[in-house]
């Protein structure tokens, strides 16, 4: 009789669980706002009330549950790091939702091959990667990858392409600040946490759009409001959260970028069934397969410098790095209570910008993918 291994077949089932909520969010996102269907366009008040479910969950669980401890956070690291990272993370929930209102969902998922891209170019900019000609080329293919879907895409409209690209690089600059400003203070959040503290923040920089931009609209338009729908929505995008962080816990970063890949396939040929107004064209597919080898080859790089970077020293280099150090002791007088002082060293864990293949629709778990990454990489 064959043994069934139930770790192996846990974690495919957490694959899949995360394949069908990451595609039902996206699709759901896309027939509430969508005026062809359910008719709800305004994407500012549906990223509202994921925010506000999100946050008032994560307070539960957190204040009355005590599910999770909160982290120790004092008010100049909650202004000075989760502000600016909510705002930029409302800012890419806000123009990626508003893209579904221009564009189809085959499109977006494929100008989401970008981010890769924008997340190098942000990471450069703000010191934490390093210009490399390979990654450079990886940049360049992806991007003519992507030039080639546009010039395909039949339905193709500026407006709702500049909101979702405007949203990607809105992600990567959160994900680089992500981990510059709250990993440099050693602080490590989990999806609750996350949730708990970046979720109301986000909430009230959107409310200042949502005054200018929905509400009088909301006003005057004949607006379809069902508790049920919007309430499942809200559920199954909160649920994907924890599902990312159950599948990063079993398997690793690199797994789950395989995953989203698959997922992306999978998700364009079903809006094409879903959405019949979805056409895919041969330039599209060639333009997408160009991007995606980009991607691959970017994310191939990426955990190889992982690995790189994890390889044991040489018996020489060991040596000459312990007597480097040795000699440097022995030039500076040290108290021996000064080891007492180095509990502030969360900054030295920095490297290479985050990992930048992550699910757009549940970005608040990609600041834990580069750190679990590592970890699974190196058992």
């Amino acid at each position: 009789m064959m043994m069934v291994n139930k770790p192996l077949v846990l974690t495919y089932l957490y694959l899949l669980i995360y394949v069908l909520l990451s595609s039902g969010v996206i699709l759901y996102n896309k027939w509430v706002l969508s005026p062809k269907y359910f008719n709800f366009p305004f994407p500012i008040t549906l990223t509202m009330i994921h925010m506000g479910f999100s946050g008032a969950v994560a307070f539960f669980l957190i204040r009355v549950f005590k599910v999770v401890s909160p982290v120790k956070m004092t008010l100049e690291i909650y202004i000075t790091c989760v502000v600016p990272i909510s705002a930029f993370f409302a800012a890419s929930l806000w123009f990626g939702n508003t893209a579904y209102l221009y564009i189809s969902v085959a499109f977006i998922q494929m100008l989401k091959a970008l981010m890769p891209v924008a997340t190098f170019i942000m990471a450069v900019m703000c010191g934490t990667d390093k210009g490399r000609c390979d990654v450079f080329s990886n940049m360049l293919l992806v991007s003519v990858g992507v030039v080639i879907s546009s010039y395909g895409e039949i339905h193709f409209n500026g407006v709702g392409t500049l909101y979702q690209v405007t949203g990607i690089f809105a992600e990567a600059l959160r994900l680089v600040l992500t981990q510059v400003l709250l990993q440099k203070k050693g602080l490590t959040l989990n999806p609750i946490t996350s949730l708990y503290y970046i979720a109301p923040c986000s909430f009230v920089f959107l409310c200042a759009p949502w005054y200018v931009l929905e509400k009088p609209g909301m006003e005057v338009s004949q607006i379809q409001f069902n508790f049920w729908i919007f309430f499942s929505n809200a559920l199954c995008a909160l649920a994907l959260n924890f599902s990312i962080f159950l599948v990063i816990g079993r398997t690793g970063a690199v797994t789950i970028r395989v995953a989203g890949v698959l997922k992306d396939w999978i998700l364009i040929a079903l809006s094409t069934v879903i959405f019949p107004e979805s056409t895919i064209t041969g330039l599209n597919i060639i333009g997408y397969a160009i991007a995606l080898c980009g991607v691959v080859m970017y994310n191939y790089l990426k955990v190889k410098d992982v690995r790189a970077s994890q390889l044991p020293e040489s018996i020489p280099d060991r040596m000459t790095k312990d007597w480097k150090l040795e000699k440097k002791s022995s030039d500076i007088f040290t108290p021996k209570n000064s080891s007492d002082n180095n509990g502030g060293g969360g900054g030295g864990n920095m490297n290479s910008s985050s990992d930048t293949n992550v699910d757009e629709e549940a970005p608040l778990i990609s600041s834990r993918l580069s750190h679990v990454g590592r970890t699974q990489l190196s058992k």
